[in-house]
């Protein structure tokens, strides 16, 4: 099992910037211990056959493919639009 020791925890608190007192350090020390503890007991497991995965829910693409579909008259469109220029609809300047 991977054990840290408290000066490992505070060297690194130190390289992080973190002021720890000496409870604190114990503390941490133990926690990080045990979480070690726990990420060590998934080497044991046999993941031989397991297919590696990116998310832990399956994820089905649901984009529909694109097909061109009429579903506005460009010129009634264009009726409803304050100004348009050769088809386009021209808007307000938003950045100078």
């Amino acid at each position: 099992m991977t054990k840290v020791t408290k000066e490992e925890l505070l060297s690194v608190a130190d390289r992080a910037m973190l002021a720890l007192t000496d409870e604190e350090a114990n503390l941490f020390t133990e926690d990080l211990a045990t979480f070690i503890g726990y990420a060590d007991k998934l080497n044991e497991l046999d993941l031989e056959n397991v297919v590696p995965m990116t998310h832990a829910l399956q994820q089905i693409n649901v984009m529909r493919e694109d097909v061109e579909r009429n579903v506005l008259d460009r010129d009634e469109m264009l009726k409803s639009v304050k100004e348009h220029e050769n088809g386009e609809i021209k808007v307000p300047t938003i950045l100078s």
